[in-house]
């Protein structure tokens, strides 16, 4: 009977100690509760209309609605093909547009924040309050570079969000997401950050935030909060296979888009710096070749000769390393840092040539309209071997393409260097090893005294841009 006594003890005690540990477990967790009754009021639903013309039959579900636009673009051709109506069906000339979005209020006046591609090409905008009031909205500016609009409606002394500072963030980091998927308004999620300073294809300008909060077809434009309440990045994109949420959510710091929205506020458009200059990144190879000991910074395959970058004395084979002292430990982050200093504005550039390091300071430009786009940055290409017939460039080909000096490639080895470098027929080679190559027989006194076992690089130009390559040879 004692020991059935000393037993029950012992399980109780363990009982007692386990709903200690899980009420401390649950004391650490966070509570989100007060967050989003303070927040809530101030995000808000943004639905747009827009009239395109048709170009075939319009999807429909079952009961003959047709299905918003915005679940085809996140879904893709399978989800229109399964709700596909019969051909000939619904063919008319021109069809009302549906999408959905988030975004919230940033002064008590009417100003709000959403992304640049929920409004993009709307004729119509609807902001729906917290309270249920539905209000027409005028655009006054979006940024498609860094996806952040600003809107404006008819109202004033409207509940407006705190915002934090996105500078500051730490991985791991609580935060928490208000937005409407799928069109089920103040919807509430939460997550940690996963990583910051993301940098995503054809994403440049932004140094997102990752994080796991469940972001869904809706979210876009919507507030990430910190626990305190603070506004510290705006939903943007997802990534995902199957057009929902698969843990990997991508938001524009606020820092970022508070930036751009003063600028379309007080301008109605975002300027940027220009550099001018066609990157590359540097690969193990190319450092090699370089003379540096790690894979770094940001390569020049090529610049605008009438751009700020070859007024300043920079030239092409030049590896940015910094600038005004933020360091650029990849291609990606050169544009960015360019693009947050104002036209006119100098900068203070590190970077390498032939070896050694040296300091430059050059005065950006604006972008010119021709290049809103900026030029697509070069691909790296691997290590190889040599082994090419090359011929002399014809008469007014320099003059047309805009080069001093190269040789074009005739006939390329399938085994050898040039071929797994990367080389094609058509191209031609402008400098290898960092000495021009002016003509045929030149290039093969170059090519013997190249180091043997060790990656050089070399300057092509193809497809009307430049770029560079690192070129191995063997001993063998």
């Amino acid at each position: 009977m004692k020991r059935m006594t000393r037993h029950l003890s012992l399980w109780m005690l363990f009982a007692a100690a386990l709903l200690t540990w899980q009420s401390a477990m649950a004391r650490d967790l966070p509570d989100f509760t007060e967050l989003v009754e303070e927040a809530a009021p101030g995000v808000v639903n943004i639905s747009t209309t827009r009239t395109v013309k048709s170009r075939g039959p319009s999807f429909h579900d079952f009961e003959g609605r047709e299905i918003p636009e915005i679940f085809r673009h996140f879904f893709g051709d399978r989800f229109g093909e399964q709700f596909q109506m019969p051909p000939g069906h619904g063919q008319r000339p021109s069809e009302e547009r549906q999408s959905l979005g988030s975004g919230f209020i940033i002064d008590e006046d009417g100003y709000v924040m959403t992304n640049a591609h929920v409004v993009d090409g709307a004729d119509e905008i609807v902001v729906r309050l917290n309270d249920r009031r539905e209000l027409q909205a005028e655009l006054i500016g979006a940024d498609a570079k860094t996806d952040v609009a600003v809107l404006k409606v008819d109202a004033d002394n409207l509940p407006t969000l705190a915002l934090g500072d996105s500078d500051g963030l730490r991985v791991g980091q609580w935060v928490a997401a208000i937005g409407s998927p799928f069109g089920f308004d103040h919807s509430v999620t939460a997550g940690i950050i996963s990583a910051i300073d993301r940098t995503l294809p054809r994403d440049a300008y932004v140094p997102f935030i990752q994080t796991d909060v469940a972001i869904n077809p809706g979210n876009s434009g919507g507030p990430l909060f910190n626990l305190d309440g603070e506004v510290i990045g705006v939903n943007s994109q997802i990534l995902t296979r199957s057009g929902g949420y698969m843990g990997l959510s991508f938001a524009i710091p606020i820092n970022v888009a508070m930036d751009v929205a003063d600028q379309l506020r007080d301008d109605g458009q975002v300027s940027r710096g220009w550099l001018g200059v066609m990157i590359q990144p540097v690969s193990r190879d190319l450092a090699e070749s370089f003379g540096m000991e790690t894979a770094e910074g940001a390569l020049i395959a090529d610049l605008d000769p009438e751009g700020p970058a070859a007024r300043g004395g920079l030239e092409a084979g030049d590896v940015i390393l910094s600038v005004n002292g933020l360091e650029v430990d990849q291609s990606s982050t050169l544009p960015r840092l360019i693009g947050q200093v104002l036209p006119g504005s100098d900068v203070e550039l590190t970077l390498l040539r032939d070896g050694e390091s040296r300091e430059e300071t050059v005065t950006l430009g604006e972008w010119p309209d021709a290049l809103r786009e900026g030029p697509a940055a070069a691909q790296d290409e691997g290590p190889g071997r040599l082994g090419i017939a090359v011929q002399p460039l014809q008469e007014g080909e320099r003059e047309e393409f805009g080069i001093e000096h190269g040789v074009r490639v005739a006939e390329i080895d399938p085994s050898g260097v040039a071929a797994a470098a990367g080389l094609r027929v058509g191209d031609v080679l402008v400098s290898i090893d960092h000495r021009a190559v002016e003509d045929p027989d030149q290039l093969s006194s170059l090519v013997a005294d190249l180091p043997e076992d060790r990656a050089v690089p070399v300057r092509l130009f193809r497809d009307g841009r430049s770029m560079f390559v690192a070129m191995r040879l063997s001993g063998d």
